[in-house]
Formats: structure tokens, sequence, C-alpha cells
């Protein structure tokens, strides 16, 4: 059995988590919302929030590129004020129309 990735089944993964435990300020959330909105308006934003249980928070994206993820997930103000450090993860979509990432024939 061979299973091709096609692009449409990648999304990008930012974790976001605190690197101080400074206060954010409003100035700073609100240019880590707008950065999110112009996500969306891109088509580029999937998901997004913050934990309930951790400190910090997660952004789901479509990207061309790991490349292009990593240029969206250091444009972020939270990631260029040094409040917060990111991961970023690979994730490839295992559902029905791909048959599980080939499993399900």
């Amino acid at each position: 059995m061979s299973y091709v990735t096609r692009d449409e089944d990648i999304r990008y993964v930012i974790l976001l988590s605190h690197a101080t435990n400074e206060k954010m300020s409003l100035e700073l959330i609100r240019a880590h919302v707008n950065h999110l909105r112009e996500l969306d308006r891109e088509g580029k934003l999937v998901l997004c929030g913050p934990f309930t249980d951790y400190a910090g928070g997660m952004v789901i994206i479509r990207a061309s590129s790991r490349e292009e993820a990593v240029s969206i997930a250091e444009r972020d103000p939270y990631v260029l004020s040094g409040k917060e450090n990111y991961e970023l993860r690979t994730w490839e979509l295992s559902h029905e129309s791909n048959g599980h990432m080939g499993i399900v024939e």
C-alpha cells in the first residue's frame, strides 16, 4: 500500500508558551488579535485560542510550506515582543476522504 500526502491535508500548529512572567499589555494583546484577524482574512487561520490549563495557546493555520508557517509564527506580536516562545508542528489530517491517510481502502 502506498500513500501520498496531499498538500490540502497539511496544517501547521503553532504552540505558544509564555517566555516571561510579565503580564501582557492590552496594546500587545490587541496587536496579537489583529495578527490573527489578518490571518483569518487571508484564509490562513483555522482555529486559535488560549489554553485553560497552561500558560499559552495554540494557533492552527494553513500555509503553503513550513517556511511560510515559520514566517507567520515569527510575525506574531507575542513572539516578536519576546513575551512568548513558539513551537511549530506539521499536522497531517486523517479523515474519511483520504482513507485515513491510506489505511482504509
